[in-house]
């Protein structure tokens, strides 16, 4: 593990309107009304009592976003956010008024929504998300894979009705394929990661999130605790700055602290935090964690982390197995969560980081802890989860 306190950190009560007015609570109940039509429902929030005593701290609660939806991810909430928000959009202008989201299946609007084609790039949850939400609306899809995408995953994402090109190179580098292809073809890209020139649909993407921080929110003040530090696994780092950019529009210098968490193979904003400036690492060895396997922070996303986390730490493979398996096999009585391999990186930060004397003192985490963690997939891929689980369990 490796750990970097953020020098920006004593800034944390300095709200920089720009950056988090997308993120404000108000603005929940009009995402949910985007939602509506793609049967959103509530993730459960656990509380981890017999594993809070085993870490030495005091309370660990987690959200399963492995029960959001058929997908399994909380990445369903972001791509069909955008993928609405951007057929609205459309028809509006070729209707030339406004349209609102209960007109979204329309004759008129659906007929709109029938020309449109959405292309992304995608590790896996994301475009299923995308490809899922653009079916539902009636636009065609086209998701773009790089070569470390399971066939599993590609066919799931087949399976919500796009079309998948598997491109050689690595995330990123299907990211600029992307682009190009859809500015040739009259394509409209739904990213969940942004570039100079390219923010609005990566923020309504990271919008989509705020439903599940908000439900975080509430469930968590029903217990009557006060969060101390909450966990938040990173790729590109839009989730995580959805999250952090929610709390802290919430709570602001009594937000917990944040602990952005990110696979050693591919520490793009864990790099980024060191040099306070974006940067984009080579491709390396791939992660098991391949849904936080990203090479270049989102610029959205670093605007946020770089000024409101308090700390980015590095996990090793074998560390987010292990805490795979301790989620699946529970201490004694907790509730067994089925993480996936990304989903149980805000775990294996956790158990790092109270494994360390140092960091323990470094980042206040001591027997009157109460840490927060979401569980961001369940199994997208079952046959992978299974393998990777059997490794895990040996560690334990």
């Amino acid at each position: 593990m490796q750990l970097h306190i953020n020098a920006s950190d004593q800034q944390r009560a300095l709200q920089d309107a720009r950056e988090l007015d997308p993120f404000r609570s108000d603005l929940i109940s009009e995402i949910k009304e985007h939602l509506w039509c793609f049967d959103y429902a509530t993730t459960p929030l656990y509380q981890l009592k017999n594993l809070a005593v085993h870490l030495g701290i005091a309370e660990i609660f987690i959200k399963d976003e492995g029960q959001r939806s058929s997908l399994r991810s909380f990445k369903t909430l972001g791509g069909a956010h955008a993928v609405i928000r951007l057929v609205l959009e459309v028809a509006g202008k070729t209707l030339g008024r406004d349209v609102a989201a209960s007109e979204i299946d329309s004759p008129e609007v659906r007929k709109v929504a029938s020309q449109i084609t959405i292309t992304c790039a995608t590790d896996g949850n994301h475009g299923r998300a995308v490809a899922s939400a653009a079916t539902r609306l009636g636009c065609r899809s086209v998701i773009y894979i790089h070569k470390g995408v399971s066939e599993r995953r590609a066919a799931a994402i087949r399976d919500k009705g796009a079309d998948v090109i598997r491109i050689d190179g690595s995330y990123d580098d299907s990211i600029a394929f992307t682009t190009a292809t859809a500015k040739e073809n009259g394509w409209h890209v739904v990213s969940d990661t942004s570039w100079p020139g390219y923010e609005v649909i990566p923020t309504w993407v990271m919008q989509g999130y705020l439903p599940m921080a908000d439900e975080l929110m509430q469930q968590f003040s029903l217990t009557g605790k006060k969060a101390t530090h909450i966990f938040l696994q990173a790729g590109v780092g839009g989730f995580a700055a959805a999250v952090v950019a929610h709390i802290h529009s919430r709570l602001g210098e009594h937000a917990p602290k944040f602990i952005v968490v990110e696979p050693d193979k591919a520490a793009c904003v864990f790099s980024s935090s060191i040099n306070n400036r974006i940067v984009r690492l080579d491709e390396s060895q791939p992660t098991v964690m391949g849904m936080l396997e990203c090479y270049e922070p989102s610029m959205l996303a670093w605007s946020i982390l770089k000024k409101l986390a308090t700390a980015f730490i590095t996990i090793s493979d074998d560390e987010d197995l292990h805490a795979m398996a301790r989620l699946a096999t529970p201490v004694g009585s907790d509730p067994s969560v089925q993480g996936g391999e990304s989903g149980a990186a805000g775990l294996a930060g956790l158990e790092a980081c109270v494994g360390s004397e140092s960091t323990r003192e470094l980042l206040g985490i001591d027997e009157h802890s109460v840490v927060l963690l979401i569980n961001t997939e369940g199994a997208t891929d079952e046959s992978l989860y299974a393998s990777l689980l059997q490794k895990g369990r040996e560690t334990l």
